[in-house]
């Protein structure tokens, strides 16, 4: 099998020279470059990736440590990722960690080993001062803002759009507000029932339910929320898909939207355009993308992608 020296004797050019062309570096006179080039090509030669990898110093490969696919929320994260990458010919590799603390540590190690240029958390199990020791390897980027200087960040203010949203229910009348989340303890639902609070006072254990992620999910919290003998006139929904589901169950009750119940959803994924739901957009594409800049550029800025929120029929 010819080797990176047969090509350099037969091309005759120094192993540099070939070395340059396969990494497609631009300083490589025309003539030796074809020369080059045509030898490959009669030789049939494949260069081990590897070994070009260790030549450059790096893989052009990010991680991205994911806790689950087939979420809309994660999913648009990563698709900002991906198209981001696929402009910069850079490869990625998903790595789903369910939430396991023992799982995000053996991807962060991978960057230890130098397997990828830098890791994407797009949400994260352990704290801060587990992860940071893997930042002297390679670039870590956050999707939440952290003020750690080793780690850069693009992340959007989930506690002010939470406050807005809470605001704008109750500057339409509902004191009566309900609110989904997807995990019981974790950094966003703390901000959102620090918000409820901020906005309606002490919070009911009965108008708080967790663990939701489908249309299903959000037809059965509706169902509990409506069966109370106080029940909510308005519901919060950590994402779209929720709070379609909402709709759904709703609508079975004979239930006018907005006038017996407002919804408001997250995310501003097609269901809620479809159903009409108004929607906090944290535009997550955007922060996918900016992440994969950031790691591209080796860099730990701290970038705020600005939410908004979309008022539609359903409030």
């Amino acid at each position: 099998m010819a080797n990176i020296n047969d090509i350099a004797k037969l091309a005759g050019v120094s192993v540099s020279t070939v070395s340059r062309v396969l990494n497609n570096y631009k300083y490589v006179a025309s003539d030796k470059r074809e020369a080059v080039l045509k030898v490959i090509e009669e030789m049939n030669y494949t260069p081990n990736k590897n070994a070009i990898d260790l030549i450059r110093g790096e893989t052009r490969t990010i991680g991205v440590i994911l806790p689950y696919n087939n979420n809309p929320a994660f999913d648009q994260i990563l698709n900002g990722i991906l198209n981001k990458a696929l402009e910069n010919d850079f490869l990625i590799t998903v790595l789903p960690s369910n939430y396991s603390k023992e799982k995000e540590v053996e991807y962060l190690q991978k960057l230890k080993s130098k397997l990828y240029d830098g890791i994407i958390i797009a949400s994260r199990a352990n704290d801060w001062e587990t992860i940071l020791p893997y930042s002297d390897f390679g670039t870590i980027v956050a999707c939440e803002y952290t003020q750690h200087n080793e780690i850069g960040c693009s992340y959007m203010d989930r506690y002010s759009s939470y406050l807005d949203a809470f605001q704008l229910l109750k500057n339409k009348g509902h004191y009566e507000v309900a609110f989904t989340t997807a995990r019981l303890k974790s950094n966003s639902t703390n901000q959102m029932i620090e918000a409820y609070t901020e906005i309606f006072g002490e919070l009911q254990p009965k108008y708080h339910i967790s663990d939701c992620h489908s249309l299903e999910d959000g037809y059965m919290a509706a169902k509990k929320f409506l069966e109370l003998s106080k029940r909510p006139t308005a519901i919060y929904a950590n994402g779209d898909e929720v709070a379609g589901g909402m709709y759904l169950f709703a609508k079975s009750q004979q239930l006018k939207i907005p006038s017996d119940l407002a919804i408001i959803g997250q995310e501003n994924q097609p269901i809620g355009v479809g159903m009409g739901i108004s929607t906090v957009d944290h535009q997550l594409m955007k922060v996918g993308a900016q992440a994969c800049d950031l790691v591209i550029n080796k860099s730990t800025e701290k970038v705020k992608i600005p939410y908004r929120i979309v008022e539609r029929d359903s409030v």
